[in-house]
């Protein structure tokens, strides 16, 4: 199995790739045909919510660049 990879991409959508299941607020799986690659909106422009259907082209802009996160609060 190979590992799953995120990629923010800049100017669009959150690519996943690798081995996962996608599963909605309830836990139902999302049937994604042996599907190991598939883009998921951030945009909020999609038709095909929760996958990109490239409805972002001219209305997002988002430079995906990584940083470091804080530390994690401790309670």
């Amino acid at each position: 199995m190979a590992a799953t990879k995120l990629t923010v991409n800049n100017n669009g959508s959150i690519k996943v790739e690798g081995d996962f299941e996608i599963v909605d607020m309830e836990g139902n799986v999302y049937d994604l045909a042996g599907r190991t690659l598939v883009s998921l909106c951030r945009c909020g422009l999609s038709g095909n919510k929760p996958f990109c259907d490239g409805g972002h082209k001219g209305n997002f802009e988002h430079c995906a660049t990584a940083f470091a996160l804080p530390p994690r609060k401790v309670s």
